[in-house]
């Protein structure tokens, strides 16, 4: 016999739907509602760009929504993450995060609007790129020790260019500054690309940065590679020995880039974009990108980039302590 329907019967229906509309395996299926913002924290024509256009050319491919990239730089990165921080947590507004934003920030600037550690979730790791030590081809210089040599007996007169403070090259630059014991004036600008445009004019000395945006200038001789920073050689510069080869032992240091999103972003949400994250970053497109810049993609699990990033702060905090690196 079929049940009359009362008002508590259609109560019960109306309760059941909203209750499976908001379960979280509903609610990361339904995700993306609408196009989703990348912020990236750098000006256009670096490292950061390619990384980031990569992953978000597969994710707009993969989630059938444009997953649009808006670079926004200055601030050493406080500017595009305090949007960031203050965007809706729906998963629609993400962030690059990398070395600066999140491990050398917190130490170097004395206040940030935002708290690195509470205002953002970690989602994923996306890449490691070497950071390739380069100058112009007019320093007086054929190789690193010649390099050093000269930067100490000239101290101050000799710029290097990076993308901005905090920024992986800046941080590079001056880790070398520090353990070489060479005195060069750093010159901030909003992007590789800006100030690679420096470099190349011979307005600047040197510069480190990843391959993406050098490769293209040591092939053609317009920079000279002098050193990487990975603990091993790269396959892009098998002839570039690197900082540890030159007597420094446990130099160490390389670009990283991840995701973040606003704090309170649905768990289900941020799963499934660690997921997808890392589809992305094996489809052949990346991998072969990455594989022309020895950049070696991420994609793990929320909780290994959260470990990860714990660990480079406590290695930057005492950085840039001893380094006394402050913003220019």
């Amino acid at each position: 016999m079929t049940q009359p329907i009362t008002r508590r019967t259609t109560l019960s229906i109306a309760l059941g739907a909203a209750s499976m509309a908001a379960s979280p395996w509903v609610r990361a299926q339904t995700w993306p509602s609408k196009p989703i913002r990348f912020i990236v924290p750098f000006a256009p024509g670096g490292t950061s760009e390619v990384v980031a256009r990569s992953v978000a050319n597969e994710l707009s491919k993969q989630l059938g929504q444009s997953v649009f990239v808006e670079n926004k730089p200055g601030g050493a990165g406080v500017t595009a993450m305090q949007d960031a921080a203050k965007a809706a947590p729906d998963g629609h507004t993400l962030i690059l995060t990398h070395v600066g934003t999140l491990a050398v920030n917190p130490y170097m600037l004395k206040s940030q609007p935002y708290d690195v550690n509470k205002d953002f979730m970690p989602v994923t790791l996306l890449a490691k790129v070497p950071n390739v030590f380069v100058i112009h081809p007019d320093v007086p210089a054929q190789n690193f020790k010649e390099f050093v040599a000269y930067a100490k007996k000239n101290p101050g007169k000799l710029n290097y260019g990076s993308a901005g403070n905090a920024s992986a090259g800046h941080l590079a630059m001056e880790y070398l500054k520090l353990v070489t014991g060479m005195f060069m004036t750093h010159i901030p600008y909003r992007g590789t690309g800006p100030q690679l445009t420096d470099l190349l004019a011979g307005r600047t000395q040197a510069s480190s940065a990843g391959m993406p945006a050098l490769g293209a200038h040591i092939r053609a001789g317009k920079l000279r590679a002098i050193a990487v920073g990975t603990a091993q050689r790269i396959s892009a510069l098998p002839d570039v020995p690197t900082v540890q080869e030159m007597g420094f032992k446990d130099f160490e240091t390389s670009q990283w880039y991840g995701i973040h999103v606003p704090a309170g972003t649905p768990p289900d949400i941020v799963k499934r974009l660690q997921e997808e994250s890392f589809k992305a970053l094996k489809s052949n497109s990346v991998t072969e990108r990455f594989a022309t810049d020895n950049a070696v993609g991420g994609g793990g699990p929320s909780a290994d980039y959260a470990k990860f990033i714990a660990s480079e702060q406590k290695i930057w905090k005492d950085i840039v302590a001893r380094a006394s690196i402050k913003p220019d």
